[in-house]
């Protein structure tokens, strides 16, 4: 749960590298199936499987309502995935269709084209020409995703709970509204679950909870518990990519198939989406009552995956105050606060965290 600085100092992080580093930093698992894995095997080249490969596909269709893996390094490159194979879909059943409906605020990587799917105004303009095809909506509003399907609409892609957005969960109602509309209309459900994935939100899966199944998924960050792997999962009907249509130079290496299996294994097998939510739960009860005496509004968020808001645009202020004081928490917007620990976070640790934000908010607000 900690991090050294090259001074010697500790930081107890709740951050988790952006939600990535699910059993912590540096644990000894991964340590030891890496030196086994690379003392096998470390890359052969995608023309070939290898064991892990196969072992990890086996394991995430086991824990997953999917039936298929495409293995690759990232999220944007698990959403990219995505992305193509709703494209492919829509060419081959939709008569051509390739628009894309996303939302406001979402957030889907740093590629061209999922820069052109997230939802974020700062990048409206950035890098143009960006990839076409992508049609914005309010979050939560079927209405709205009603009003953009045409003709020309492939898929709706989004976030159970939008993380660098500000931590927004999808209301159960909208989810399940959406994955009817889909149905009716014959376009696909995509859930970028790259965040919200792997016992963050206190399932394995976040679409567990809405009792839905996407037709498509993409998972990353934690799936590596720090090592660089992500996969978009699909169901059978959409094994549609013909040999040589998608791939890339790490699809499915060694190290990092080792890695995932074995983080994914620890996850299911130490009951931690569980210690997600009883921790979760704890958090929202500890800012509840920091509320009693400092401006938190709009405390949110499910398992391990929460936000609040200040009163007045000093998040980074107080992300930096308790930095300071030894704790490492995120700023995603100007008044906003996002706690994600790594999953093996303890009671021990909340009581720690709570009582250095305690003592940050109170040099942001002395008079309280």
């Amino acid at each position: 749960m900690y991090l050294w600085d090259t001074t010697g100092r500790r930081y107890l992080d709740f951050l988790g590298g952006w939600a990535v580093n699910s059993l912590g930093h540096s644990p000894e698992l991964i340590a030891r199936v890496l030196a086994e894995q690379a003392s096998t095997l470390v890359n052969a080249s995608p023309s070939f499987f290898n064991e892990p490969m196969l072992r990890f596909a086996k394991l995430l269709i086991e824990i997953s309502c999917m039936d298929r893996v495409f293995f690759c390094s990232t999220g944007a490159e698990a959403n990219e995935s995505a992305i193509k194979l709703a494209r492919k879909y829509g060419a081959v059943s939709r008569n051509g269709a390739y628009e894309i409906i996303t939302t406001d605020h979402g957030f889907h990587g740093r590629t061209l084209a999922t820069m052109a799917a997230s939802g974020k105004a700062a990048w409206a303009q950035l890098f143009e020409p960006k990839v076409p095809g992508f049609i914005k909506v309010p979050f939560n509003e079927i209405s709205a995703i009603r009003s953009a399907l045409t003709g020309n609409t492939c898929a709706v892609m989004l976030e159970p709970t939008q993380g660098e957005g500000g931590v927004h969960p999808a209301s159960r109602q909208y989810l399940s509204d959406l994955r009817s509309l889909c149905d009716d209309e014959g376009v696909l459900l995509i859930l970028d679950e790259v965040q919200t994935g792997l016992g963050r939100t206190g399932s394995m899966f976040a679409y567990e909870q809405y009792n839905i199944e996407p037709d498509i998924l993409t998972l990353g960050k934690g799936l590596g518990g720090g090592f660089p792997v992500a996969a978009m999962l699909a169901k059978e009907r959409l094994n549609i990519f013909r040999k040589g249509e998608q791939g890339g130079t790490y699809t499915g290496q060694p190290l990092a198939m080792a890695v995932g299996e074995a983080v994914v294994s620890n996850i299911r097998d130490r009951a931690l989406a569980e210690n997600a939510r009883r921790m979760g739960e704890h958090i929202l009860r500890e800012l509840h009552a920091l509320a009693a005496d400092y401006p938190l509004q709009d405390i949110r968020g499910r398992g391990l995956l929460l936000a609040f808001d200040l009163d007045l645009p000093a998040a980074e202020a107080l992300r930096i105050a308790a930095l300071a004081r030894g704790l490492i928490i995120n700023a995603p917007g100007p008044a906003t606060i996002r706690l994600v620990p790594p999953l093996i976070v303890e009671e021990v640790h909340v009581k720690e965290m709570t009582g250095i934000l305690r003592a940050a908010l109170a040099e942001l607000y002395p008079q309280t």
